[in-house]
């Protein structure tokens, strides 16, 4: 594990000599955090990527997207988080309606407010969307996947 490691996701002591089965869920996951920022990778996807890590792993992981020179696609309810990291925001608003806004969370929510004439937070209601997934394999060890979107009333 040594010289993989970016600042704020070092693993204490003895732990840096543990193999890899025998870290616990928290540092598995700060390992596979450093792992993918230091991968060369242009494209990062993060699902949730604060949910289940303490404030040291949080600032390293802004801090590390703060200098990945490609794009990180991030899916988040951290709203500060997004301030912290997000250049611009892909908002899904509801009646199949996206949006892209250039700026953070909190100027888009702004803006939104605006557009909207509304003030208030309102649930959004969304339609059943079936998807059908048709795989076919197209060479030694890919597959070409299909989908069929259907929406059911």
């Amino acid at each position: 594990m040594h010289g993989l490691m970016l600042p704020g996701l070092i693993l204490p002591g003895q732990t840096q000599e543990k193999k890899c089965g025998m870290l616990s869920g928290g540092e598995r996951n700060r390992l596979h955090l450093a792992l993918t920022l230091k991968s060369g990778a242009n494209v990062l996807l993060l699902d949730e990527p604060t949910n289940d890590i303490d404030v040291n792993t949080l600032r390293a992981l802004e801090e590390g997207l703060e200098n990945f020179a490609g794009c990180a696609v991030i899916i988040s309810h951290d709203r500060w988080f997004l301030d912290r990291v997000a250049t611009h925001i892909l908002a899904f608003e509801g009646d199949s309606k996206v949006v892209w806004f250039e700026g953070g969370y909190t100027d888009y929510e702004e803006n939104f407010r605006k557009r909207v004439n509304d003030t208030t937070p309102k649930r959004i209601k969304f339609k059943n969307l079936s998807l059908k997934f048709d795989l076919e394999p197209i060479s030694s060890g890919w597959l070409l996947i299909k989908y069929n979107r259907e929406l059911r009333h």
